[in-house]
């Protein structure tokens, strides 16, 4: 919806420089386009402060322009300057009250300061005067999914939809609503709508596909994107989700041909790269996905997922010293990730740095209290180092996060055991038997004695028969 200024960067280049020999503009003079080239060279190369400078002396020759006043706004917005841009906008709107471009970006930027409610406010006006009504629509519904409204984002991406069903963005949102309030596998119908109005519309499969992937139903996801790309063979948001099914299911060589196939349409990007890389990974080719998750960080240096894929085929190699180095990187740009502290727990256990890999999975739980697995890694260091009371204690809490997880009891009924703490052992070994009698042969893995072993299958089985 925002104002695009379409020029030709050899030109816009030559209209900066001009503009910096000739004492920042000021000895020469510059038509609103000429502005508009510079101001949009400038801010393609991400120089922001100097774009801001142009922007303040073209609007000293041309106040009463609303393009400039709608650039300058971008460029603080872009600096979370929100209160100075709004202040413009306002005064654009005194010029012009009735542009639905101003209308628009009002409401965007109130919706980044959180000011929800006064978006949708600004949204509505713009409505009856936009042309690209699609857009108001699902940033309309992005304000009420911010503010925890998710019907009415709901009802808001479907208008969107309505308005433009080549809007993937609202598309995308819309599946996410509906699979948050567990409406999604109730919507199948309504993507099939799309289909029964037009069966050769390559989006409406193309969305089904996506709808049905979330609801990990992947057989009819993959047939849903084969029509899809039955009818317009080169669309690759097609063929990048069709890779994405192809990894849910195993199918590791497919995958890797589909997001080929993305690289060959759209181009290079960091997320394609990522996913070729993980395919690599998943086939056991390590080398190569090493050199694809690199291919991505040469393009996004800030693509967390890349530095963890890296860490992540190292490990896989048992070169613990390099992942470490790699997991780090993808935890400083992305601290926040259990799975990354979780990678880092392990790599710093196998190179003998217990200190350092309790930590990491102390980090971890703060994050994912619900993983199973790491409960158990963690708790296992103590009891390989003989201290049965914080093992026993860390599961203790384990098992007051995940009640229902038998695995859990078995594996406390095992320390309780070795701790000598017979009594409780076999309270936690009839809540495990409750909860799945069948997975009661993990235990025996922890006593190798044939003698222990008979003691605790006779108990198992004196329980088996009484419930029997």
């Amino acid at each position: 919806m925002a104002h695009e200024f379409d020029q030709d960067p050899v030109n816009g280049r030559e209209l900066a420089k001009r503009f910096e020999e000739n004492n920042n503009g000021s000895a020469v003079f510059f038509d609103l386009s000429d502005y508009e080239g510079i101001i949009t060279y400038y801010l393609e190369a991400e120089n922001f402060d100097k774009a801001l400078q142009v922007c303040e002396v073209a609007m000293e020759r041309y106040p009463f322009s609303c393009e400039l006043i709608l650039q300058k706004a971008n460029i603080l917005s872009g600096q979370e300057r929100y209160e100075e841009a709004l202040v413009l906008l306002e005064q654009a709107t005194n010029l012009q009250p009735n542009d639905s471009e101003i209308l628009f970006m009002k409401g965007y930027l109130l919706s980044l300061k959180g000011d929800y409610q006064q978006a949708i406010q600004e949204y509505e006006q713009a409505l009856p005067l936009a042309q690209e009504k699609d857009e108001i629509y699902y940033n309309m519904g992005l304000a009420y999914q911010s503010a925890s409204r998710y019907e009415n984002a709901i009802a808001c991406y479907k208008r969107s939809i309505e308005e433009n069903i080549n809007n993937e963005n609202a598309l995308y949102e819309l599946a996410y609503c509906l699979d948050l309030t567990g409406e999604l596998e109730g919507s199948v119908k309504y993507y099939e709508q799309f289909i029964d109005a037009d069966p050769y519309s390559s989006h409406a499969w193309y969305n089904l596909g996506i709808v049905y992937n979330k609801l990990e139903r992947f057989d009819e996801a993959l047939k849903a994107y084969d029509y899809a790309l039955v009818i317009d063979e080169d669309f690759p948001s097609a063929w990048f989700n069709l890779g994405n099914t192809y990894m849910n299911l195993g199918k590791f060589p497919k995958a890797l041909d589909a997001y080929k196939r993305t690289l060959d349409l759209e181009g290079p990007s960091a997320e394609t790269y990522c996913c070729v890389a993980a395919a690599y990974e998943k086939l056991g080719q390590l080398e190569l996905g090493t050199r694809y998750y690199r291919k991505a960080v040469k393009l996004d240096n800030l693509y967390d997922e890349a530095w963890y894929g890296i860490g992540s085929c190292f490990g896989l190699q048992e070169r613990w010293y390099e992942a470490i180095h790699f997991f780090n990187k993808a935890l400083q740009l992305n601290p926040e990730n259990a799975t990354y502290w979780l990678a880092v727990a392990e790599a710093e256990f196998r190179v003998g740095n217990t200190v350092s890999s309790l930590d990491a999975y102390e980090e971890a739980s703060m994050l994912d209290a619900a993983n199973v697995d790491m409960w158990l890694d963690w708790s296992f260091i103590y009891y390989e180092q003989g201290n049965y009371e914080k093992c026993i204690s860390l599961l203790h809490h384990a098992t007051e996060e995940m009640p229902e997880e038998a695995t859990l009891y078995y594996r406390l009924t095992a320390y309780l055991i070795a701790a000598g703490r017979y009594k409780e052992a076999f309270n936690y070994l009839e809540n495990a038997l409750i909860l799945n009698f069948d997975e009661h042969k993990s235990l025996f893995e922890f006593f190798p004695k044939l003698e222990t072993q008979k003691a605790l299958f006779k108990i198992i089985d004196q329980y088996r028969k009484a419930n029997s």
